[in-house]
């Protein structure tokens, strides 16, 4: 079935509802799995690879921008073994900035995200949107992170969204990767979650993501195997792999683990690369790299041995 603006509600109103105990017990029961230490390096180094490397604040400079892009490309200078992050993901008048600066410290691969359409309410005009997502476009992005009007959403303007999703997604054409943000806090229930991640991947969303970072609760673990779910049944559907990004709230080595078990036993292990599923973070690279030291050295060491972001 071929999903327009036209039969988009018929579609969503369609959608079998969520078990959310079904949804709550399994990402539950997830929770509780062990990596044996052969597979804890193999998760982590995935992990780091998998880290949209973030700063959004108010108070961001073009040397902070510059140090975190510096940290992407080597999380640690003394082990050039240690992988690459997999993207920046910063506000526009940022973009240039980290793109000029990645493209001259051997950072060509790693791309530029930048948060777009009145992130991170969403409540801009149209027009507005447009010219926000093309000036982080003509400034370098990669990548863009939509937001959703989640007042829209919750009014039942479906097509709305839908049609906004497909004008960002044109702009973009193949000079960026784009991901939806739901904030999944505001949209309340699973229902919803569900709902919202299907019209992004039909209208063209490249990533579903849930949050932006800046609202309780974010990323937990049953919105994302919601989204995971959403990702595998589409992909049944249509062929399509679609990427999911978890972001807000995975602040440790061990939340990430527990994300990379929620990828490979709800959507596959064919999401398990940066390619298809990201974690939007800050203070989370540290902890990982702090864990992977622990395991070649045997002892945890000091935070001064990693930048404060």
């Amino acid at each position: 079935m071929t999903v327009n603006s036209s039969n988009l509600r018929n579609f969503l109103q369609g959608l079998s509802p969520v078990d959310q105990v079904g949804v709550d017990s399994r990402a539950a029961m997830l929770a509780t799995r062990s990596i044996k230490t052969t597979s804890k390096r193999w998760a982590i180094d995935t992990a780091i690879s998998m880290v949209d490397l973030t700063t959004l604040e108010g108070a961001d400079t073009p040397g902070k921008v510059r140090a975190l892009c510096s940290k992407a490309v080597r999380p640690d200078p003394s082990d050039p073994t240690v992988p690459h992050v997999g993207a920046i993901c910063v506000y526009n008048d940022m973009v240039a900035t980290a793109r000029t600066h990645l493209d001259s410290i051997s950072g060509k691969d790693i791309p530029v995200a930048a948060v777009s359409t009145a992130f991170p309410s969403g409540r801009a005009s149209r027009a507005v949107k447009v010219l926000d997502t093309q000036d982080a476009l003509d400034a370098g992005a990669g990548e863009i992170d939509m937001v959703i009007d989640r007042g829209a959403f919750l009014s039942g303007k479906y097509e709305d969204i839908f049609e906004e999703i497909q004008v960002i997604k044109e702009l973009c054409g193949d000079r960026a990767h784009l991901k939806v943000i739901f904030e999944t806090g505001e949209l309340v229930t699973y229902d919803n979650v569900k709902k919202a991640s299907f019209l992004a991947m039909h209208a063209g969303a490249d990533f579903i993501k849930t949050s932006t970072g800046k609202i309780s609760p974010a990323a937990t673990p049953s919105v994302v195997l919601v989204m995971l779910e959403a990702v595998r049944d589409f992909y049944a559907m249509t062929g399509r792999r679609i990427g999911v990004k978890p972001a807000g709230g995975i602040r440790n080595t061990k939340d990430a683990i527990k994300q990379l078990v929620l990828v490979n036993e709800t959507a596959g292990p064919e999401w398990l690369n940066p390619s298809l599923f990201r974690i939007g973070a800050s203070a989370l690279l540290n902890d990982l790299l702090m864990q992977r030291m622990k395991m070649n050295d045997g002892y945890y060491p000091s935070p001064n041995y990693v930048t404060l972001d």
